[in-house]
């Protein structure tokens, strides 16, 4: 009866909305009659600074979109929820280029984005009534920065994926490295992933040109029915991700990101695609530099791969744990671009750990590499008896505030 309460509780405030970014303040009620907080209604542009505290729940209705000059800051503790809505109804939170998010969760008192349909309510760090079964329910966290990236033709900004190209904004890519788009700490982003268009889904947390002046510590995303956390180009580097039963893939990078993400842990389900699906740049600009993740453990599931490198990408893989994975999982060299990257050793393997299916053995993990290029992977890759023996990968206890954690899942 709280679930069915809660979705009649988002029609009756959506229907006293008035205008974009107004706020609809209605007392909630627990099954007890207790009051749990005010939920407040977003919707559209938010064109003044605003700050979301904790004592209140937001729902957002569609796109709410942090303007260009505009600062949204979400105290730690905060909830927020996505409505229900498929196609241009999509519900997201969007920062849009000269946007800045200030959310800074704690280990105590994470910061949740989740859908309308979860019972949680304000003050706890999980409800009752979703499990990882339960996504595609919402959109995602969308921030778009200024920072360069590589995409067809060479042009300097893009159209993010996710957005209808007929909205006023979802524009990201610049030539300001050191752009700064905030701080994102402490946030758990849930259920989500919902469909736009065919083959179209929204990401959990997506970032456009994001640039290094940006802060982003410590995500988690569960059940996203498309990709965990993708980068789309930019510069920015990030630190401390979970990702736990996506749809797609648990980490995926595009258009010549140049960041290093560290230490993180990817957490595969039964219908999850890649762990790692890394793609070179579309463009002829910023392809030098590559990108590196470091301190990764791979937890398989499915037949998902361990990684589907792509399109000529240029990166470092270091320290990375993988276990769990099926017969069929491979390290996968994509394309003839991406075998000239490794014959280049512009794609670089580095202290690889993995706990092998019974009868696989390491030679039958690297696919599609030039013949001899095989070594560069087996050469920096070494087979473990158990997880109990690893010295590299993530370190996992930072994780402990995580919905990942209170489910066992790793």
């Amino acid at each position: 009866m709280k679930n069915l309460y809660h979705i009649a509780l988002f029609v009756l405030t959506i229907s006293f909305a008035t205008s974009c970014g107004n706020d609809d303040d209605v007392i909630s009620n627990d099954d007890d009659g207790g009051q749990v907080g005010n939920v407040i209604t977003k919707s559209g542009i938010l064109t003044t600074n605003e700050t979301w505290t904790a004592d209140n729940i937001y729902v957002l209705s569609g796109k709410v979109v942090v303007d260009d000059g505009v600062t949204l800051t979400i105290n730690k503790g905060t909830i927020i929820k996505g409505a229900e809505g498929q196609g241009s109804l999509a519900s997201a939170l969007i920062v849009d280029q000269g946007g800045t998010l200030l959310a800074e969760g704690t280990e105590t008192e994470p910061i949740i984005f989740t859908s309308v349909l979860d019972n949680i309510q304000a003050g706890q760090t999980q409800g009752t009534n979703l499990t990882i079964a339960n996504s595609g329910l919402w959109g995602g966290l969308i921030v778009l920065g200024r920072a360069p990236i590589s995409v067809s033709g060479d042009v300097e900004t893009a159209q993010i994926e996710g957005i209808p190209a007929t909205d006023s904004f979802g524009q990201y890519g610049g030539n300001i490295p050191d752009d700064n788009s905030g701080i994102l700490k402490y946030i758990s982003i849930r259920h989500g992933g919902i469909t736009i268009g065919s083959d179209n889904e929204i990401n959990g947390l997506t970032l456009g040109g994001v640039g290094s002046g940006t802060v982003i510590d410590q995500i988690e995303v569960v059940a996203n029915q498309d990709d965990a956390v993708e980068w789309f180009g930019g510069t920015v580097n990030v630190s401390n991700v979970v990702t736990y039963a996506q749809g797609d893939d648990g980490l995926d990078a595009d258009q010549a990101w140049s960041g290093t993400l560290t230490n993180a842990l990817v957490i595969l389900g039964q219908d999850s695609g890649a762990a790692l699906e890394l793609d070179g740049p579309e463009g002829s600009a910023a392809t030098e530099a590559g990108f590196t993740l470091q301190n990764i453990t791979l937890i398989g599931g499915g037949t998902s791969l361990y990684a589907d490198l792509r399109d000529g990408l240029l990166v470092n893989l270091n320290n990375v744990l993988a276990y769990g994975f099926s017969v069929d999982s491979t390290v996968k060299i994509n394309g003839a671009d991406s075998q000239t990257e490794l014959t280049n050793d512009r794609i670089a393997f580095s202290n690889w750990e993995i706990v092998l299916p019974e009868g696989v053995t390491l030679p039958t993990i690297i696919t599609g590499a030039l013949p001899g290029d095989e070594s560069k992977f087996l050469d920096n890759a070494t087979a473990i008896s158990g997880v109990g023996n690893a010295t590299v990968g993530a370190n996992t206890s930072v994780f402990s505030w995580t919905y990942a954690a209170s489910v066992n899942a790793f």
